[in-house]
């Protein structure tokens, strides 16, 4: 509860480093029809354009389907090693595949393999049929995952990316979506590293050419239709950083791999991310009402990250405003109230602090006594 709050929080919107900061560093161009940088950590965004466009998502739509997929396996309702029965709808699948043999059963493991190292069009129609009985009613889940991931400008057709005009997202939501599947299944998240996959005697590799040329990037996923161009959504860590690179709309293959590792390279060498405060260590003492203690600590649930432009950090700022009257009980990881972050006066973000401990409630002496005390606080 306390991590899908703080985590919530800071998906539902990337925040951007406040307009004048920004502005000392100068975005690099990006031979790109929309792209986005953000720290994952920190959930903010550092350089930006066409952002919230919509575009057709092509094979980038797998990155939904998977999330998808990771949730079956998280609940026990799909096992990796469950055979998993294939639609001729699913053997018939345009454009890519990963070739699933009809003569041969596929277990679920391989099928998101195929998925997302082999960007399986097949493998997706199986998956989500298995999941939900038939495509059609996998992309209603999907849409209610998007919404509920605050993916506000997306609309999806089909488990794959196969072209349609009510097909669409933005680089925004796209973003979203590949930091979700980071934070929330980093188990899975290893199979967007593998180089190539091997199935049915055919050996396909993976389209993500960083893997080959950057030893700090780790995935995640390419996409590609004659409308959409080239894209590549790429995720690199260096020490305790990540960063997240969308790219969307360019001319090549290599042209899309060349400047995602240019935008990413922007990011570390012009950012500095600075943990404001860590995960379980007070940040503030509030006054709490009825409660068996009238005060209780407050801090944050997971370490509050903040990426600002080089040598920069020792200007960040943060108050904490509370949610007051606090009336017991309080449980340890209730919201208490916001840390509000500001850079050289400059709003960054407001971000949830929470009760680091649990409040009782007073007995009926002390709730008499503090009720009257409200009455004219």
């Amino acid at each position: 509860m306390i991590r899908s709050l703080f985590s919530l929080a800071l998906l539902a919107s990337f925040l951007g480093v406040s307009a004048e900061a920004v502005a000392q560093v100068p975005a690099p161009s990006i031979a790109a029809r929309a792209w986005l940088l953000i720290d994952v950590a920190a959930a903010q965004t550092l350089a930006a354009h066409n952002a919230d466009e919509r575009i057709e998502p092509a094979a980038l739509t797998k990155l939904m389907t998977a999330y998808i997929v990771f949730t079956a396996l998280k609940e026990k309702r799909l096992s990796l090693e469950q055979t998993v029965p294939v639609s001729e709808r699913a053997l018939r699948a345009a454009g890519s595949r990963m070739f699933i043999n009809p003569g041969k059963p596929v277990t679920a493991g391989e099928l998101i393999q195929g998925m997302i190292i082999q960007s399986g069009n097949d493998a997706c129609i199986a998956l989500a049929e298995v999941i939900a009985a038939s495509e059609q009613a996998f992309v209603q889940i999907m849409n209610r995952e998007a919404r509920r991931l605050g993916m506000v400008n997306t609309g999806f057709t089909n488990s794959s990316g196969l072209p349609d005009p009510r097909h669409y997202s933005t680089a925004h939501d796209l973003a979203t979506l590949a930091a979700s599947i980071i934070r929330d299944f980093p188990d899975q998240y290893r199979y967007y590293s593998v180089r190539e996959f091997r199935y049915n005697n055919i050996t396909q590799q993976n389209g993500n050419r960083l893997l080959w040329l950057d030893p700090n990037v780790d995935g995640m996923k390419t996409g590609y239709t004659e409308a959409a161009g080239y894209s590549l959504i790429a995720s690199s860590r260096r020490g305790t950083r990540r960063l997240l690179s969308v790219v969307l709309g360019t001319s090549s293959e290599s042209l899309r791999a060349q400047e995602s590792q240019k935008l990413l390279n922007h990011g570390f060498l012009y950012f500095d991310q600075v943990r404001l405060y860590e995960k379980g260590t007070p940040v503030s003492t509030l006054q709490v009402w009825k409660g068996s203690e009238n005060k209780l600590k407050a801090g944050v649930a997971e370490d509050l990250r903040i990426s600002v432009p080089k040598g920069m950090g020792e200007q960040l700022k943060a108050e904490m405003l509370s949610m007051q009257p606090l009336v017991a009980p309080i449980g340890a990881g209730q919201r208490v109230g916001t840390i509000r972050v500001s850079l050289e006066g400059k709003p960054v973000g407001d971000y949830p602090a929470v009760a680091l401990q649990n409040v009782a409630v007073a007995g009926i002496f002390g709730r008499a006594w503090d009720t009257m005390r409200l009455w004219f606080h």
